[in-house]
């Protein structure tokens, strides 16, 4: 059993990592200030949190700088570290300098503790980052060639969240050959699953299948042409990577985290009309943004030194959070 720290473990990646971490005995604790995240999200299938919320939950906000982040760092062994700002494309590209300063300011504060705490009380603290640090002139044609590790730098992200998250990936470069900490990055590309935020600031997955749900009574609208493609990964293939980067992902730098196949959003959302049984026409709205253009992962890194692959297939998992998002919308309807 170790003593584990989860940064954003409210959240959609945080509360599954939980759960596996206490299945398998560890001793878990949170730090989350739930702008997305949700402390029901802890739940196991009675309905009780799966950790002791009194004891071992701390509602913080790291980019504060929160006098208490000291201490619950000392209290722990490894360090997980997942809380980040990130919504949609809209609100990416709607508040970039808010966010680019604020995950600047959580990933420095944390990291901050971890120095002050040492190599003689931290085992290790994992880090993630994102498929969006990587140049723009990667993902800028429709004709996708898998990124790799070694082409992050010279750096060129499209977005302020992916050159924050590149920060990060540096400061923690500095960190670990600094205090002799070990240290890993994973680098996750487009996470999708449940619990999740269906909502405003929701992701494209989640928005699409709440549209569906909704439809007629909302339009099911397509941000952008539907040409745009990513590496859609589900929450429980980030799960076991994280799981197996606590026994093996030490001291490789960064571990890139995604399937090599890009899927366009347009399959997306024909998938998600197939799924809802509806007879849907999508509108694209191309005065809308879309973002990068496409990318996929070359993830030899990640099955050499973690064992690791995709595991769940895109329909499936699909299938999986249009039925989590259907029994949400159908409890809020009953309130």
């Amino acid at each position: 059993m170790s003593k584990i720290l989860v940064t954003g473990g409210c959240g959609m990646i945080g509360s599954n990592l939980v759960k596996r971490l206490v299945k398998e005995g560890h001793d878990v604790s949170i730090i989350d200030n739930l702008w997305r995240g949700k402390l029901e999200y802890l739940n196991d299938e009675s309905g009780k949190p799966v950790i002791d919320i009194d004891s071992r939950f701390f509602n913080i906000d790291l980019s504060d700088g929160h006098a208490d982040i000291d201490k619950i760092v000392n209290d722990n062994e490894y360090v997980i570290h997942l809380a980040d700002i990130v919504a949609g494309i809209d609100y990416v590209f709607g508040n970039q300098g808010g966010l680019f300063r604020q995950n600047n300011l959580i990933n420095t504060n944390l990291f901050a503790s971890v120095r002050r705490a040492g190599k003689e009380r931290i085992k290790g603290l994992i880090y993630v980052g994102t498929a969006c640090s990587y140049p723009l002139t990667r993902q800028n044609s429709l004709d996708v060639v898998p990124l790799r590790e070694d082409e992050l730098f010279p750096a060129l992200p499209e977005s302020a969240y992916g050159w924050s998250k590149l920060m990060g990936q540096l400061e923690i470069g500095y960190l670990e050959k600094e205090t002799g900490i070990p240290c890993c990055t994973l680098q996750f590309h487009n996470v999708y699953g449940s619990p999740c935020d269906f909502g405003e600031r929701s992701q494209v997955i989640p928005a699409l299948i709440r549209k569906a749900i909704n439809y007629p009574n909302e339009e099911f609208i397509v941000w952008g042409s539907g040409k745009q493609g990513r590496a859609f990964l589900h929450v429980n293939d980030v799960v076991e990577a994280l799981v197996r980067a606590l026994d093996k992902g030490w001291g490789h730098g960064w571990i890139q985290i995604g399937p090599s196949v890009c899927t366009s959003i347009a399959e997306i959302a024909e998938t998600v009309v197939k799924i809802s049984g509806k007879d849907i026409k999508p509108f694209f709205d191309t005065t809308k943004p879309e973002g990068d253009k496409a990318r996929s992962a070359d993830y030899s890194k990640a099955k050499e030194i973690l064992g690791w692959e995709p595991s769940v297939s895109l329909e499936d998992g699909l299938r999986q959070q249009y039925k989590w998002v259907e029994n949400e919308i159908a409890k809020s309807n009953k309130q």
